[in-house]
């Protein structure tokens, strides 16, 4: 009877912390551009804001691209580079500003916060993505957060059936942009998907051109700073590190991320503009972090808890048998 050696268990990879890093580069850009919004939103109309941004947002991701000299993506990303700069760098954008103008901030962020729910909706339908009962939970704590959010900041009477409208034709647009970028991401860099659909984004803004010219010659420079601002953080960067983390994990886990957005809108407002909120508002913000922590946690396996029969048994060597039976 001889012994044959079993190594020793080796220990778990250690964890990449660049895709939360970018997911988290992301969220705090994107809280940001609901500052800045605010300011640029009052010299431009929804429209030509849009294409403001996106003008800047692609004029900075052009130039990274050409120096980092990636070239184009492979020809299977296209349909979610046109798709995904369709629907959420064009459409989403404009009915977005479009909605902010029909309804108070409070009735659009309960609003669009449909969006990571029907991302993870679609994600599961159309992508094969599976709904973890964590994700599900922390969906729906972070969504009871927004919409505590939502009712503290909400004024009376000032909502419209069209504005309401907007926002929902916004969280959808939101959704289906995310859900057609994921598989595109398979075929080109996160840089490449985000500089073209950018570009696809703006091009379908160009109806606006005329209107985005006569409102900047009036438009204080505040505001057109704000602007230029949103393109190049909130879109270009932002979207390229979302980009990046979402070619890593699930839409569902990403749209989840994404209702942390409400919770810095807060503390930034409390921050930059000296709006300080009420109680009501802090325990919503603090509910849509409990929701985003629980749906980016992983159910722990047995072996991650030390249980017995978790690992191999901590032996060396094993009997074995001279010659089979």
């Amino acid at each position: 009877m001889t012994t044959t050696p079993i190594p020793p268990a080796t220990a778990p990879p250690a964890r990449d912390w660049r895709a939360p890093a970018a997911a988290a580069t992301t969220v705090v850009l994107w809280a940001s551009a609901f500052v800045s919004i605010r300011s640029a939103g009052e010299a431009y109309s929804p429209g030509a804001l849009a294409l403001g941004r996106l003008l800047a947002g692609t004029l900075t991701l052009g130039v990274i691209l050409l120096v980092r000299r990636e070239g184009l993506p492979a020809k299977g990303a296209w349909p979610g580079i046109i798709g995904s700069g369709l629907l959420w760098f064009g459409l989403y954008m404009v009915v977005l500003n479009w909605g902010e103008q029909q309804v108070d901030a409070g009735t659009a962020a309960m609003i669009v916060n449909i969006g990571p729910i029907l991302m993870a909706l679609l994600g599961a339908r159309l992508l094969g993505e599976g709904l973890p009962r964590r994700l599900l939970t922390g969906m729906a704590v972070s969504f009871a957060g927004a919409v505590v959010v939502g009712l503290s900041m909400s004024g009376h009477g000032s909502s419209s059936v069209l504005g309401v409208l907007l926002c929902l034709l916004a969280a959808v647009s939101y959704a289906g942009g995310v859900v057609i970028q994921k598989p595109a991401l398979r075929h080109g860099s996160p840089l490449q998907i985000t500089t073209l659909g950018c570009l696809t984004g703006t091009v379908a803004c160009l109806p606006f051109t005329g209107v985005l010219v006569s409102e900047a010659a009036r438009a204080p420079a505040s505001a057109t700073l704000n602007m230029i601002y949103l393109g190049v953080f909130p879109t270009a960067l932002a979207f390229t590190t979302w980009a990046y983390a979402l070619a890593r994990t699930t839409a569902g886990r990403m749209g989840a991320t994404t209702y942390a957005v409400p919770a810095l809108v807060v503390l930034m407002s409390w921050l930059l503009l000296d709006e300080v909120p009420a109680a009501l508002t802090v325990g919503g913000g603090l509910l849509c972090l409990a929701g985003v922590a629980v749906s980016r946690t992983r159910a722990r396996t047995a072996r991650d808890e030390g249980l017995p029969g978790s690992g191999p048994a901590p032996v060396t060597s094993v009997p074995r048998p001279d010659s089979p039976q």
